[in-house]
């Protein structure tokens, strides 16, 4: 899938997502939407018409109302986008918590926030990797969960936090790896996706 997120969306709108999947490509369509719930019931019922979108991401902190709201607004159709909370951002750690009132260890407030949307009916999570596996005990095998934070070893790791490679984000049991800045930022993208293929392929087996 290609990742569309806000940079892109807000630069280019639904033609990004058109030309993407005129070309055959499904759609993450990461625009991490968080408001009222009347105005996400808007956005996810707009998002779900574009074409290819396979998956879509709504902040969990946007509660439990949105969240509900966002689920009954996808519809129940077999092909139906899945939707993914958002937990905790990969470049916050616990000591960035604490100013914006949430205290505690973050990975504490990701499993709240997992169990929550999982009861609010939304069919995964975006988490860091180094918080799949208690993810997994709390919410059992068929929550998805979607790890971004993805830097191969010796990567910068730039703004985020939280960070782990391929492999380690693979063994963790993450079903769906977002990797961006590693292949974006590359001198060779193409080497570079191919490598954290391969990485991913190993792991894998």
């Amino acid at each position: 899938m290609f990742k569309v997120g806000s940079q892109l969306f807000t630069a280019e709108g639904p033609a990004a997502v058109e030309k993407l999947a005129a070309a055959g490509f499904g759609i993450f369509l990461d625009l991490k939407f968080h408001d009222i719930p009347n105005t996400v019931t808007g956005s996810i019922a707009a998002a779900v018409r574009l074409p290819g979108v396979r998956l879509i991401t709504l902040h969990a902190l946007g509660g439990v109302e949105m969240m509900r709201a966002a689920r009954k607004a996808a519809g129940n159709g077999d092909a139906r986008p899945l939707l993914l909370g958002v937990t905790i951002l990969t470049s916050l750690d616990s000591a960035a918590l604490v100013p914006l009132g949430i205290s505690g260890p973050a990975a504490e407030r990701v499993i709240e926030l997992a169990k929550l949307a999982q009861a609010s009916g939304l069919d995964g999570v975006v988490a860091s990797a180094h918080d799949v596996a208690a993810i997994r005990a709390a919410c059992g095998p068929d929550l998805k969960i979607v790890v971004p934070g993805i830097r191969p070893a010796a990567a910068d790791v730039g703004d985020q936090a939280r960070v782990a490679t391929p492999a380690e984000a693979v063994r963790a049991g993450a079903d769906y790896l977002v990797v961006g800045r590693p292949i974006t930022a590359a001198g060779d993208p193409v080497a570079a996706a191919k490598k954290i293929r391969d990485e991913i392929s190993a792991a894998s087996s």
